[in-house]
């Protein structure tokens, strides 16, 4: 259902974050929450898998932010997704909740996001309230050509996007990104670009837009919605950790301490010899040094990012959770790579 412009203004404007895994877009929200320029914004976030953890990652006292975490967003996103937009609209004009001025909804990175716009976009019970605003995509410049050529929700999240975030640059050979920017032209050389180091982003990339237009985005992208439009539910969400053939997602949590020399080890071993089938990991752990701050670990394929802090337990819940995106990789061989680790030498040297 088409509608003008001037129809719009007063329908709040919601950005979809999408980008595959471990491409940076929570370490980004990270950032842009703390930004006084993205106060008075509600985040919807959806994780693949049986325990969420990036809305505990951001840090913010925003009573605004809904984790959906409850499988794949391509899949929940006829039923959980319209609930949720719509019960937040109904929570703000009872007052219940602070009144947001925008929504920023960050998908899954295993996210099709054509139902997503699809949905958000022809949906009478979401655009009686909201108007589908832009689409940002990140991209990783270390790991970004191998995904586009393994994985077709990659190609579709840089085709449909309106802005694309170049994360992790810092990282790779500043000669390397070359050919990613060359395949980034011929997917959607219409988007805005910009580097993203750390997380540090521009929020005028997430507020600016006035209504996404698939048009400008090549006839693929008109296609895709197209067949949305035609198409039944997925089938595949029977299985909350599963997406399709052979992905699938696993979490270990554990209350005993550890030290930072054996997660240290734990996640070097893991990145070596399960490198090419470790498609994310992200948790909390505690650890034996400083154990009232929890250490925040990422790791992307061979990539194992440098251990941060936060300031406190999310939920007061002391407690090692490590979430596991992997293709072939098993949850018994992690766990027993863990426990090795934690019983050994390893766990008592100094780092």
């Amino acid at each position: 259902m088409a509608r003008t412009k001037n129809l719009c203004v007063d329908l709040i404007p919601v950005t979809v974050l999408t980008g595959f895994l471990g491409s940076g877009k929570t370490t980004i929200l990270a950032q842009l929450v703390q930004n006084p320029a993205f106060v008075d914004t509600a985040i919807i976030i959806n994780e693949f898998g049986e325990v969420g953890l990036d809305h505990a990652l951001l840090e913010a006292s925003n009573e605004s932010i809904v984790d959906l975490s409850c499988g794949c967003i391509c899949c929940t996103i006829r039923g959980d997704l319209v609930s949720t937009l719509t019960n937040l609209f109904e929570r703000r004009t009872c007052g219940e909740i602070q009144e947001f001025k925008r929504v920023v909804i960050e998908t899954t990175g295993l996210a099709d996001p054509a139902p997503i716009i699809h949905t958000l976009m022809q949906e009478p019970k979401v655009f009686d309230n909201y108007r589908l605003a832009r689409v940002v995509t990140t991209i990783d410049a270390v790991n970004g050509m191998r995904v586009l050529d393994h994985n077709p929700e990659a190609i579709k999240q840089v085709a449909m996007a309106d802005t694309l975030l170049i994360t992790k640059n810092d990282i790779n050979d500043p000669l390397g990104i070359g050919p990613l920017t060359d395949r980034l032209d011929g997917l959607n050389p219409g988007a805005v670009r910009s580097i993203c180091i750390h997380g540090e982003t521009d929020p005028m990339y997430f507020f600016s837009g006035g209504i996404y237009d698939p048009s400008e985005k090549g006839r693929d992208v008109s296609n895709w919605l197209a067949k949305e439009a035609a198409s039944s539910p997925h089938n595949h969400h029977s299985d909350i950790n599963r997406h399709g053939s052979g992905i699938q997602t696993f979490s270990l949590l554990r209350t005993k301490a550890i030290s930072r020399s054996a997660l240290a080890i734990f996640m070097q071993m893991l990145a070596d010899q399960k490198g090419d089938d470790l498609l994310r990991l992200k948790g909390l752990v505690h650890l034996n040094e400083n154990s009232e701050w929890p250490a925040v670990v990422h790791g992307v394929q061979h990539v194992i990012h440098p251990i941060k802090r936060l300031s406190a337990w999310p939920d007061n819940i002391v407690q090692t959770r490590l979430v596991f995106i992997v293709q072939g990789i098993e949850k018994e061989w992690v766990e027993d790579l863990l426990n090795k680790v934690t019983d050994s030498a390893y766990a008592r040297l100094s780092v």
